[in-house]
């Protein structure tokens, strides 16, 4: 049933798997950068990994944020 914003409420057993999913592709958007750093580590290096791919870096950030968000929305 809808609630009043039009939507139907979320169905409990696949939400878990969305931080994971992020997570997940955030660092497949990384890997070439992770594997340069793991080679050869420098803080100019780091730095323009960061300004790069900026999303990826701030969905690893906030992973534990959303594992928590998520868990404690199930039940």
């Amino acid at each position: 049933m809808p609630n009043s914003f039009g939507l139907r409420p979320r169905p409990g057993g696949f939400w878990y798997g969305v931080p994971l999913l992020l997570g997940l592709l955030a660092l497949l958007d990384l890997r070439v950068e992770l594997q340069l750093l793991a080679d050869h580590f420098t803080f100019a290096a780091l730095g323009a990994a960061v300004r790069s791919h900026l999303l990826a870096v701030a969905v690893l950030l906030l992973l534990p944020s959303l594992i928590v968000h998520y868990r404690s929305s199930q039940g």
